[in-house]
């Protein structure tokens, strides 16, 4: 199976806001990122995304998306929109131990990343024939690409996935092959 990881375009958001689930505008427009995106992907794919907007415009872009919501962004509760520095110490507690950590009323890097991986095993069990397609945010795209590269859950967030940006990696019978990150 051929996948083509995409993170969706750069969000408007001012740095150290913390933005998960909320649906926020994008600096850069869809058609532009898609443009420059369609050379790296197949010519035909099947194509899923988040809902969240800043994913699924993209997906639209790209053509007729499977939207998914096990593929949204983390959920951070009450912290959502809100500024990092504004949160005090809280962000310490999320620091030492980044998948288990929830903020109030939110869900922890491992339960996004359960979702994500359920989404996985949802498509894989499909067994698809074209190449896919995924638009959806950071943090589910680590879970994807670190799960299947058998990387340590904890490593995952050395995996950056850059903004509107594509990577590939391909699953074989006999492993997995990261075939090119952040293109």
């Amino acid at each position: 199976m051929e996948l083509h990881l995409i993170r969706h375009p750069r969000p408007d958001v001012a740095a150290g806001v913390c933005y998960g689930q909320s649906d926020v505008g994008l600096v850069e427009a869809v058609d532009v990122v898609a443009a420059r995106l369609r050379p790296h992907l197949p010519e035909r794919f099947v194509l899923h995304a988040s809902p969240l907007a800043r994913a699924r415009l993209l997906a639209e872009a790209l053509g007729q998306p499977v939207l998914d919501a096990r593929l949204k962004e983390m959920h951070f509760g009450e912290w959502e929109l809100r500024p990092f520095a504004d949160i005090g110490p809280a962000i310490d507690a999320w620091a030492e131990d980044p998948m288990g950590f929830r903020a109030p009323g939110g869900e922890s890097a491992q339960d996004m990343a359960a979702r994500a991986l359920d989404w996985l095993d949802t498509l894989v069990a499909s067994a698809p024939a074209d190449p896919v397609v995924i638009v959806a945010h950071g943090g589910p795209l680590r879970a994807i690409a670190g799960h299947l590269l058998k990387m340590p859950a904890q490593h995952w967030l050395a995996l950056d996935f850059a903004c509107g940006h594509v990577t590939r990696i391909d699953v074989e019978q006999w492993g997995v092959v990261l075939k090119w990150f952040n293109r």
